[in-house]
């Protein structure tokens, strides 16, 4: 772990001049506080001030105060700033005035959680992310264009796949900032990039999560293109989804596996799978936030959309991928890279410990194709559907009591943002409603 005497010598060696103290909103969007290096021993004493009012669904702006507290060891420099003063970063936690940690923050609450699987006798939970999104041309004027970076597809390479310059030098800065990266390629739709990086403690896998997409955007500028992780930029083709891989691990030992088990799935790990499947429905709100993130959730464009799990079979919610031992793991198929990270694996890990607490059994695995079942078919199997509409997801997340109870106050604002969010899509008028209704 990095000490403040540490983050000192780093910012006098590597000559920094500003560092940037950063945090998320309940939307997931980064925000930061730049600052000259002439005040890293403010930021180090926990002595930088923002104004809550101004971030979405943090405090009134009558009682607004708030602290950042860095974490050192996130300390990390911006490779692609080349002028104007080099610059590195801190990803802080957000504080009260009195110093307690703000029950809102979305870092905290997944600190919390992780935390707190102590009291069943775990270290940590694992995560591996799946990040997609696509990459399209812009103007003269530097604005996105409806005109995609290429027509290649899956694992395609150059020349179909215009995009692969951009994506290596996207790889390579964020390698440069610490990441063990996987695999990097083109997805399946045109314009559609998907980059892995290893997994690792939650909190961490959040704190890349939020890196690499900034990463991702800054290195697309470069190359006269603009990265978008909007599940569902274009009609008609796949959209871009953040799949999470978890695993439960206490010290190395991953408690996932049990070579003698049916499927070499231990007892926790088909009760943490159980609990994510009773509470998907409900979750899906928060791993699929927006408007948007539901028309990507429809049959045909290998997205999920009903509550099953698999060993190979990909359309179901919950996958277990080959390799056992420390690689034995979930993935969860449906969410998507408009989510808030910090909330996203959050919501995951209550469902999983309900499940673990209760000692809730799954259903068996469905290795059929779920989407040429008949209804009757996916009844008997115990097959329910995910939410159709972010109406329908906000509802189900509303009557959860248990993630309700497990993720705090936090669920209350969320759900008050995004009424807002859709009473100002009620009142806006599409492209689609003029082009259909205007001659009526």
């Amino acid at each position: 772990m990095k000490t403040a005497a540490d983050i000192r010598k780093l910012a006098k060696d590597e000559e920094i001049e500003y560092l940037r103290m950063t945090f998320s909103d309940l939307n997931g969007r980064l925000k930061n506080v730049e600052i000259p290096v002439s005040l890293l021993d403010e930021a180090l004493s926990n002595q930088i001030k923002i104004d809550g009012s101004s971030i979405t669904g943090f405090l009134p702006i009558q009682n607004s105060d708030m602290y950042l507290y860095p974490d050192l060891d996130t300390w990390t420099i911006y490779p692609w700033i080349t002028t104007g003063g080099k610059t590195a970063s801190l990803i802080c936690d957000v504080h009260n005035s009195d110093g307690s940690p703000f029950a809102g923050d979305p870092r905290y609450v997944l600190k919390r959680l992780d935390k707190s699987l102590a009291e069943i006798g775990c270290g940590h939970l694992n995560v591996g992310a799946e990040m997609e999104y696509f990459l399209f041309k812009t103007d003269d004027a530097g604005h996105p264009t409806a005109e995609l970076n290429d027509q290649a597809s899956y694992f395609d390479v150059y020349p179909d796949d215009a995009g692969e310059a951009c994506r290596r030098e996207t790889v390579n800065t964020l390698k440069k900032m610490g990441f063990l990266i996987e695999a990097n390629h083109h997805e399946v739709a045109p314009g559609q990039c998907e980059i892995d990086f290893r997994f690792d403690d939650a909190v961490i896998t959040a704190d890349r999560i939020q890196l690499l997409k900034l990463t991702t955007k800054a290195i697309a500028v470069k190359y006269g293109l603009r990265a978008t992780f909007m599940p569902k930029p274009l009609a008609g083709m796949n959209g871009s989804g953040m799949h999470l891989n978890t695993s439960l691990f206490d010290d190395d030992h991953n408690l996932f596996d049990d070579p003698k088990a049916v499927n070499g799935l231990s007892s926790l790990a088909t009760h943490y799978l159980a609990g994510v499947l009773a509470h998907a429905q409900a979750f899906t709100a928060i791993t699929n936030p927006t408007i948007n993130s539901y028309k990507r959730l429809v049959p045909g464009y290998e997205a999920p959309t009903y509550v099953a799990w698999a060993m190979a079979n990909r359309t179901a919610l919950v996958r277990v991928p080959d390799g056992r031992g420390p690689a034995t793991r979930l993935e969860l198929r449906s969410g998507d890279p408009s989510a808030n990270p910090y909330l996203a694996i959050a919501a995951v890990l209550a469902a999983g410990l309900a499940g673990i607490k209760q000692k809730l059994t799954p259903p068996a695995n469905v290795e059929d194709s779920i989407y040429q079942m008949s209804a009757k078919q996916r009844q008997d199997q115990e097959i329910v559907q995910l939410p159709s509409s972010l109406p329908k997801a906000l509802v189900n997340l509303k009557n959860d009591q248990t993630l309700g109870e497990s993720l705090g106050p936090v669920v209350a604002k969320y759900l008050q943002i995004k009424q807002a969010e859709l009473t100002q899509f009620q009142l806006s008028v599409t492209d689609w409603e003029k082009k259909t209704y205007f001659d009526a």
